[in-house]
């Protein structure tokens, strides 16, 4: 059995493989050989579901879990994050603020000049020949599916809301799927065939993503990854790739770019067919119209 107190001592910062290294001697066997899988084979690990890395390790599903436990984490959704945090880099919220604060002491345009130039440096990728296309394909892919979901947690759920609210008024129905935990499966449920999955997200690959993306492989569902880290390790599952950047690796996420982004959508998506947008637009004004005079009656009857 894993030494617990030599454990709870290890810095939470701390590398998969250095982790692996000092837990190793005191594991079980056959949890040995499954921890030497994941120094490995760290793509399968981010890709595979525990029954399919069983399989390639020639081993149990239950072993799988084990063996991540032992290692200190919850299960193979938080052994995946390790990795991706390796792979890519990642610090912490805390480091990426203190990251972003200590450029700034040396910055002579001060905070303002230096968010308007890391987003000036996310605009200039998005400019480019090769996004413009990738933008190009996706546009009819939205506007032709039979429904629209935008998928975003946290921060980014924010930017998933307001892109789901902005198509839906251009008369697209579209669903946001920016909640967290089991009550994503309430959205999840209605996802089928002939919709596409508009996927706002970074590395690490977390629960909700990995969900997602399974159920969408399961119901021939195309997802549009909008990110520039996550796609190495989801290529296999997304049909196309915007790689927005958030600003620097390793400093405080900005979503400015993103928001550029799905502005542009609105207004492409609108163009695909204008006079269906324009009516749309003009039911939306009737209705928030007519609640507007219910509510004045209702003031003057008081």
């Amino acid at each position: 059995m894993t030494d617990l107190v030599g454990l709870a001592d290890m810095p939470l910062d701390m590398t998969l493989d250095k982790r692996i290294e000092a837990l190793l001697p005191s594991m079980p066997p056959s949890e040995q050989k499954m921890a030497m899988f994941f120094r490995s084979q760290k793509e399968a690990v981010l890709l595979n579901s525990a029954a399919e890395i069983a399989a390639r390790a020639g081993t149990s599903d239950a072993t799988v879990v084990r063996a991540a436990r032992s290692l200190g984490f919850d299960g193979l959704s938080s052994l995946r994050e390790a990795i991706l945090a390796d792979l890519t880099g990642n610090a912490s919220p805390r480091r990426r603020l203190d990251r972003t604060l200590e450029d700034l002491s040396g910055d002579p345009d001060g905070v303002l000049g230096h968010v308007l130039k890391t987003h000036r440096e996310s605009l200039d990728i998005m400019a480019t020949p090769e996004f413009s296309a990738s933008f190009a394909r996706v546009i009819p892919m939205l506007f032709s599916a039979r429904r629209r979901y935008v998928f975003g947690i946290g921060p980014s759920g924010s930017v998933a809301n307001y892109a789901a609210l902005q198509f839906s008024r251009l008369g697209l129905a579209t669903t946001a799927l920016s909640d967290s935990g089991i009550a994503l499966a309430d959205h999840l449920l209605t996802v089928g065939e002939g919709d596409v999955i508009l996927m706002i997200a970074y590395a690490p690959i977390y629960r909700e993503v990995s969900m997602t993306l399974e159920l969408a492989e399961q119901n021939n569902v195309p997802i549009i990854l909008v990110g520039d880290s996550l796609g190495p390790y989801v290529q296999k599952r997304i049909v196309e790739v915007l790689p927005v950047p958030r600003g620097k690796a390793d400093h405080l996420s900005m979503h400015g770019a993103t928001i550029v982004l799905i502005e542009a959508m609105i207004v492409a998506l609108a163009s695909q067919d204008r006079q269906a947008a324009l009516a749309s637009l003009e039911k939306f004004g009737a209705l928030r119209g007519a609640i507007g005079k219910l509510w004045l009656k209702r003031g003057i009857k008081k």
